[in-house]
């Protein structure tokens, strides 16, 4: 893996910053995408520098598709190619659905849905190319539940549609070498919790358990594994 590009979206901070930092073990170079902590992303950038990997800072606006074709754009002409991508950028809305305006409704579709799609349609020629890719799209637990979520609905909905994504295209580019998987965290130590939950693991998720399942659906020997949805939430709402 030691040729590998990978660009991870959404890496200046929390789940983003460590499946860069972890990535960084094992692939060549790293692209770090951020929109407004510059200084937390260039940190990210200079601690896999000094791992001896490469790595660079993009800053790029993912809620437009102009945007998102150039954040790929310039991370291929600084390193060549993009073997990885990990579309992690994505935030969520807690609030009740009836109270949700329509612009922050289109916004929560566009940064967690459209922003996927867009950086896909980027990379995608290049791994055709190459005959080599791996995309992995960051999920929630409970998307392939279809119920009620009262209080996260633009974002379930976003999320239900992008496992949808992931499927179409796993399909569509299996004939060229490029694997389309999704990863999907439960209840994680530094996220949103609700009041009371029950976890069997009886623990919460961390960074690191979200981060291992992603650098396995990005390796060599998950070549043979498309179309899948990898729920890391320890039992949790099964």
């Amino acid at each position: 893996m030691k040729d590998k590009i990978a660009l991870v979206t959404g890496s200046s901070r929390g789940l983003g910053r460590d499946l860069a930092l972890r990535l960084a073990t094992v692939v060549g170079g790293v692209g770090v995408h951020y929109f407004r902590e510059k200084e937390k992303a260039e940190d990210v950038v200079r601690q896999i520098r000094q791992t001896g990997r490469q790595s660079a800072a993009f800053r790029a606006d993912l809620e437009n598709e102009s945007g998102a074709l150039d954040l790929i754009r310039r991370a291929e002409a600084e390193f060549g190619q993009v073997d990885i991508l990990v579309n992690n950028f994505g935030p969520i809305l807690v609030k009740p659905w009836q109270d949700i305006p329509s612009e922050e409704w289109e916004r929560i579709l566009r940064v967690n849905l459209l922003s996927a799609l867009h950086c896909m349609r980027g990379v995608l020629p290049g791994m055709r190319e190459r005959r080599w890719g791996r995309i992995i799209n960051i999920g929630y637990s409970r998307v392939e539940q279809l119920t009620a979520f009262q209080t996260i609905t633009p974002y379930a909905i976003a999320k239900t549609g992008l496992l949808i994504l992931t499927r179409t295209a796993a399909v569509a580019e299996a004939p060229a070498g490029v694997t389309v998987n999704m990863v999907s965290p439960g209840l994680i130590e530094e996220g949103i919790l609700p009041k009371n939950h029950n976890i069997p693991a009886g623990r919460l998720g961390t960074f690191e358990d979200v981060s291992a399942a992603v650098l396995f659906l990005s390796s060599a020997d998950a070549g043979y594994v498309t179309g899948n949805n990898l729920v890391v939430a320890g039992g949790w709402k099964l």
